[in-house]
């Protein structure tokens, strides 16, 4: 039973509302003052507190500042015969719950007390109940999915229940929306296994090869300047996470999602971007910005050529310049130079945060611990967000009167189905994909590219051959195998084929 204390110093004339609710199963405590109310609470506990603002002495609001001082956790509810903006502003500045005006009705307390008791039990049962009758529709979708961009709308809506029933503490409920999800990723690798070389062949499909070419240049004119953030990693529900900090002050013009190439990595995906090319193609036209797989160096060091020579490739004389935040001197680095950014026509930044957590390997315990499950990794990129300086960046870019472009070169998958596979020597050391000159694995989990430019991909050698994990697939050798099988276990991996890792975001935003 919720135990309600009652502070009016006129508490007779409410003795009706008072038998209402307590028909309504609220217990009522009641007293004629502030100070007699923090005896009271010393000696009995309580759920919320109504308290008249009008009252001799202590006025409703001073004594909300006793309570506070010691009982912040019980929520409040003020009674007052005024409706003045200050009276209002003082009740919220307290951080009162809800404030009702005179003369009071007790259906008036009842709704109060129901928006602070049950109202996260109502939206939950809402929660589930649309979910429920959104079922098969989302079945139905995901089973008859025969294009990308019908796969793009499954996609959209499965992250969309996944944020509504992530609020909702019924663990069976989202077990089902997982076993959804389950089924799109196992439908989802056979359609791109039947369509990726088709999709690749069409010029309509916008994938990291054009992004720029089809998507960015089109927004580039004389208007505003444009800063272009891409967050290394970010899947599209950490996106739509951290979406109502990011667009604060700003129009969300455009939310659609783009096709990472695989692999779904940055050596690929990202130099893709910047060069407008194939990872074929690159290494062919600029042998001396491509890295070897083997090769210790950085994968994506060249950029900012990159981009350059693309710029100059389509004829397009665009002012920009390029950055890269890698730490927070970085950052701060950054953002005080930002006003002189203005000059151009493009500032591109990448941004590094959200690859470092399934990068983390030599603290890959830690990272699962704090990285438990989507919704703590979704958790986790709302506070770096929330406290990050590209943060503050993009609040400064809204004053300056940037449009905004927020994208990323892939996404990330959590992990949990160890498969053996065996090569070469020389054999790539991602977990979501292999290349190397022979390949071992079990065919059903992955998709086999015995012929790599018809992925437009480089062979690094004369019989090179690919191999993608599908669904929750992470690859592990003989040697040691159950030691690493456990340790990669409900991690965060990429490079594979799976609707988290290859539908990313891209999203153009003006100031209001």
């Amino acid at each position: 039973m919720i135990k309600i204390l009652w502070i009016d110093d006129e508490i007779e004339y409410f003795k009706s509302h008072i038998l209402f609710l307590n028909k309504k199963g609220y217990e009522v405590e009641t007293c004629n003052s502030g100070p007699e109310a923090i005896n009271i609470i010393k000696k009995n506990s309580h759920d919320v507190i109504l308290i008249d603002q009008n009252m001799p002495g202590l006025s409703g609001t001073e004594s909300i500042k006793l309570i506070n001082k010691e009982y912040s956790s019980i929520p409040i509810i003020m009674i007052t015969q005024s409706s003045e903006d200050d009276t209002i502003e003082d009740a919220i500045g307290l951080k009162v719950k809800d404030y009702l005006i005179k003369p009071l009705n007790p259906n008036q307390i009842l709704l109060s007390l129901t928006k602070i008791f049950r109202n996260k039990e109502i939206m939950s049962n809402k929660t589930i109940s649309n979910y429920q009758n959104s079922f098969q529709d989302i079945n139905d979708k995901i089973n008859f999915c025969d294009t990308i961009e019908e796969w793009m709308e499954v996609y959209k809506v499965l992250s969309y229940w996944e944020l509504e029933l992530s609020e909702v503490d019924e663990k069976e409920v989202y077990e089902i929306l997982f076993s959804q999800k389950k089924q799109a990723n196992k439908l989802y690798a056979d359609f791109i296994e039947k369509n990726y070389e088709k999709l690749l062949s069409n010029k309509e499909f916008t994938s990291s090869i054009n992004l720029f070419k089809n998507r960015v240049i089109p927004e580039i004119s004389s208007n505003s300047p444009i800063l272009f953030v891409l967050i290394d990693n970010l899947r599209y529900d950490q996106w739509k996470i951290i979406e109502p900090l990011v667009s604060e002050g700003y129009n969300v013009e455009l939310d659609i999602l783009y096709s990472s190439i695989l692999p779904t990595t940055t050596q690929y995906a990202r130099n893709s971007i910047f060069s407008g090319l194939s990872p074929i193609n690159i290494k062919k036209i600029h042998p001396n910005y491509w890295v070897s797989e083997l090769d210790i160096d950085g994968k994506n060091k060249f950029e900012n050529e990159l981009l350059n020579e693309q710029f100059s490739r389509l004829g397009k004389k665009i002012k920009y310049k390029y950055h890269k935040i890698l730490n927070p001197k970085d950052g701060e680095s950054f953002y005080n130079r930002l006003v002189n950014e203005k000059e151009n026509d493009l500032t591109v930044l990448v941004y590094n945060f959200v690859d470092i957590i399934s990068h983390a390997k030599k603290d890959v315990k830690f990272i699962k611990e704090l990285a438990s499950s989507d919704k703590a990794y979704r958790d986790i990129t709302k506070s770096w967000y929330k406290n990050s300086k590209l943060h503050e960046i993009i609040k400064k870019a809204k004053e300056l009167k940037f449009k905004i472009i927020i994208t990323s070169d892939h996404g990330t998958i959590n992990v949990d189905k160890a498969a053996l596979v065996s090569g070469d020597k020389e054999i790539s050391n991602n977990l979501r994909y292999k290349t190397s000159k022979q390949i071992h694995s079990i065919k059903k989990e992955v998709i086999n590219l015995d012929e790599p430019k018809k992925y437009l991909l480089p062979s690094n050698h004369l019989s090179s051959c690919y191999i993608f994990a599908k669904e929750n697939v992470f690859f592990v050798y003989s040697n040691n195998y159950n030691n690493y099988a456990n340790m990669f276990k409900n991690t965060y991996q990429h490079g594979g084929v799976s609707l988290e890792e290859m539908l990313v975001p891209f999203i153009v935003m003006n100031a209001k």
